[in-house]
Formats: C-alpha cells, sequence, structure tokens
C-alpha cells in the first residue's frame, strides 16, 4: 500500500532507538523526510546512519535536543519550524512505590512525557490548520487505561496524553487536521530487551521463559502472549501518519495486543 507520504516532513521526538526508532525508519521507507531527536549526538548519529544504510534513498536528518526542557523544545522548533507530522514519542518509566514518588519525580515524568508534547503542539497545530493538512500523534500505553500499580505516575502521564489529543482535536473540526493518541501495549524495545537478558540471567532461565511468564503472572489478558515488536507499533503509526487515514480524528487508537478487554 502507498502511504502517499512522499513530500511530508515528520519530526519524531525520542527516535534514537525503541518505538520511536521503528517509527522513523517507517516513514522514511514510506518516503517522508524524517527528523530523529536524541540528546546526545552519538545516539543521534547513529539512528540516521543506520536508517541510511537500510534505506538508501532515505531521507532522515538528525537534531540533539532534550525535548524534556521547554530550552530543548525552543531549540527544536528554531531549527525547524513547520512540518506536516509530529509524532510526540518521547518518554521515560520507572517502577517506584506510590508513597516513593516525590514531587521531583512527578515534576520530572511530567515534563518530559506530557509537557514535551505540550510545547511542540502549541507551536506546530497553529502552522497545520493554516495549512488545512497536518497530523499529530502521541505515543500513549494501554498504561493510560490499566493505570500499573508498580508506576503509578507513569500512567497518568500516559492518560494525560490521550486527554491531551482527544482536546486538541476538537480544536481540528472542519480541517484537514487529525490528532490521535497510540496505546501500544508490552514492546520489545531496547529497554525491554536489556530487562528481559537481565532477569533471565539473574534467575539462570532463558529470556523466552522469561517472556511467557510475563504473560501469564503480569499481562493475563493478553491475547496476543508475546511482546509485539516495535514494527507492529509503527506500522499502525505510519498509516495514522498519512493522508489515507482522513477519517480517524481524536481517537485512542489500539496496538496492545488484546491486553484491555473493555470494548471501547
Amino acid at each position: 500500500m502507498n502511504l502517499q507520504l512522499n513530500g511530508k516532513k515528520a519530526l519524531v521526538t525520542g527516535s534514537t532507538a525503541g518505538i520511536g526508532f521503528a517509527i522513523a525508519r517507517t516513514l522514511a521507507r514510506e518516503g517522508a523526510s524524517v527528523v530523529i531527536t536524541g540528546r546526545t549526538q552519538n545516539r543521534v548519529n547513529g539512528a540516521v546512519k543506520t536508517i541510511q544504510q537500510e534505506i538508501g534513498d532515505a531521507k532522515v536528518s538528525g537534531m540533539v535536543a532534550d525535548l524534556a526542557t521547554a530550552r530543548g523544545s525552543a531549540k527544536c522548533i528554531e531549527a525547524l519550524p513547520s512540518l506536516h507530522i509530529l509524532v510526540n514519542n518521547i518518554g521515560v518509566y520507572e517502577p517506584k512505590p506510590f508513597d516513593k514518588i516525590t514531587d521531583d519525580d512527578w515534576h520530572s515524568i511530567i515534563e518530559t512525557n506530557f509537557m514535551s508534547g505540550v510545547r511542540l503542539c502549541r507551536h506546530y497545530l497553529p502552522g497545520m490548520k493554516a495549512a488545512n493538512w497536518g497530523r499529530i500523534i502521541f505515543i500513549s500505553s494501554e498504561s493510560a487505561v490499566n493505570i500499573p500499580v508498580e508506576m503509578i505516575h507513569y500512567g497518568v502521564t500516559k492518560t494525560m496524553q490521550v486527554a491531551l489529543a482527544r482536546g486538541l482535536a476538537e480544536t481540528t473540526s472542519g480541517t484537514g487536521v487529525t490528532i490521535n493518541s497510540i496505546l501500544a501495549g508490552p514492546t520489545r524495545s531496547e529497554g525491554v530487551e536489556q530487562f528481559i537478558a537481565d532477569v533471565a540471567r539473574t534467575k539462570g532461565i532463558t529470556p523466552d521463559e522469561i517472556e511467557k511468564d510475563f504473560f501469564s503472572s503480569v499481562r493475563p489478558s493478553s491475547l496476543l502472549q508475546r511482546f509485539a515488536t516495535i514494527e507492529e507499533v509503527a506500522a499502525l503509526v505510519a498509516f495514522v501518519a498519512s493522508p489515507l487515514s482522513s477519517a480517524t480524528n481524536g481517537a485512542a487508537l489500539r496496538v496492545e495486543g488484546g491486553v484491555l478487554r473493555s470494548i471501547f
């Protein structure tokens, strides 16, 4: 399927690895001009080089910016004043008991997972409306619905993203701009790969056994019964970023392997 992304300029935040990298690579493969962001030059250069090696005609560039800060967002906006597609992917998580989550912890995770998207949308959305075309996508999580007891602050920020996306979508009525959120489920990202390997080494069992145990005890409602791949998440994001998804707006779209049992 041709997603008609040639000539579209996309910014994918937090895209040097994991889901963000897979999204950037998929958009580049579909012909979009993609800007990758990360906090270190080495990581950004490595991600850009990998995509260029995999996709000979890829239009991909990189930018070093800490988008968890207002200064980093301003730097990004100055370097890239306008675009067609904004994917708010940057995010962090940290398992921590609720009574141990400090004010600083709350502030930090909200700045990274939520305010980064607020700042970028505040700048790019008016331009998209003026051009009568644009796509804004928030990479949220099934944790927005099933708030994880082991990291409540993370789940809350994922819910905030879904609410923001829906609220902003209301402002696009009658335009060619759409704003949606993606509820990703347990995904085999770089961090998850390392976590599985570390636990398997500690327990003296295989990574496959760790994965099987996770879905039998932690996410038993999963219909997929395995970690999704980053490419499976990226495929949905690429469609939502394309002109073909014009009738999808204000939606919280699921790519969470059936973990969520609610119909709506």
